[in-house]
């Protein structure tokens, strides 16, 4: 990725990161790219304290790419659907959202006009390093290590179960977090524990489970089923009068961070079709790709078709799980 700034045009927030005025570019990842502060321009203190700005691009990875074409709008449904969730699930856990609040002024210290809707400004956490997994139904990287020894980080399940099945109860399934262009390791409660401390492990266990069974509760009654889900929490840090609590960070239950099927054509025994980027995953490793998933080159730009369907099954899990349209 280029360290030059890059300006987006007709809301194609597809490239690099972009300059923000009053904001200084810290860090991007796959999808989102981190903004601190830009504290002179400040006066030296941002007016809701300790914070960052998170901004949701249109960048869709596969296959441990970033691929050279972006999915318009994605960021946004990201962003709005981890809203609308962080709501459901304010009586369970806190999380890191402060404002959303947009502004033209880059001296303000608000979301600049230019990412509204698709940036939030969060409290600044002391990440743990582990991505914290809640599995419902088998399927993905759990299905193919309960074929390889029966369970799933250590976790022994039922025979027969085959893809797409319904666990007996949910089981959280973590995994460590993987630098971009690598893949997050399935790891044991036990190593979690051996990581953070006895104490937080438990917690963070608790807390993704609470959080997938009100999600699941929440998005079975709309049709659908949340099969999976990854989730990512925080410390708050040292100095303020919250200092040490947990909460909810960085995305949650959107399609990039979890596997929403829909109901009503859910059949173990198979490959459910899915509310995320699986047009993508598909056409990648078609002949019509021509692409090598094995060998050292990037992926090819994605065709206007899979793109158009890709946009709109990410706006079809936004409107089914929400039940109003993006607006």
């Amino acid at each position: 990725m280029s360290d030059a700034p890059e300006t987006f045009t007709d809301g194609a927030f597809a490239g690099g990161r972009i300059d923000l005025p009053g904001w200084t570019h810290v860090y991007s990842g796959k999808v989102r790219d981190l903004y601190a502060p830009d504290l002179p321009v400040l006066g030296g203190v941002h007016p809701l304290g300790d914070v960052v700005l998170v901004v949701a691009s249109d960048r869709v990875s596969a296959y441990d790419h970033v691929l050279a074409t972006g999915i318009p709008d994605k960021g946004v449904v990201l962003t709005q659907l981890s809203l609308w969730w962080f709501e459901q699930l304010a009586d369970l856990v806190d999380n890191h959202v402060v404002s959303t609040e947009a502004s033209a002024e880059p001296g303000d210290g608000l979301v600049p006009d230019v990412v509204a809707g698709r940036a939030m400004i969060c409290r600044r956490l002391d990440m743990f390093p582990v991505e914290c997994v809640a599995r419902g139904y088998l399927t993905g990287s759990g299905l193919a290590e309960y074929r390889s020894n029966g369970e799933v980080t250590g976790i022994p399940l039922p025979d027969g179960l085959v893809d797409g099945s319904r666990l007996p109860e949910p089981i959280f399934t973590p995994a460590t977090k993987a630098e971009v262009g690598e893949h997050d390791e399935n790891v044991t409660f036990a190593e979690v524990a051996r990581t953070v401390g006895d104490e937080d492990a438990a917690r963070l266990r608790d807390l993704t489970l609470a959080v997938y069974r009100r999600a699941e509760e929440i998005a079975r009654e709309r049709g659908v089923i949340l099969a999976d889900t990854k989730l990512e929490f925080g410390r708050l840090p040292d100095g303020g009068t919250d200092a040490g609590r947990i909460v909810l960070g960085d995305e949650v239950l959107t399609p990039d961070s979890s596997r929403f099927w829909p109901a009503d054509s859910w059949e173990p025994g198979r490959a459910q079709p899915s509310f995320d980027k699986q047009f993508v995953r598909d056409w990648l490793t078609s002949d019509a790709s021509g692409w090598d998933r094995a060998g050292d080159t990037d992926p090819p730009p994605l065709p206007a078709d899979v793109v158009r369907r890709t946009r709109d099954r990410y706006l079809e899990a936004f409107a089914r799980i929400t039940g109003t349209a993006l607006v």
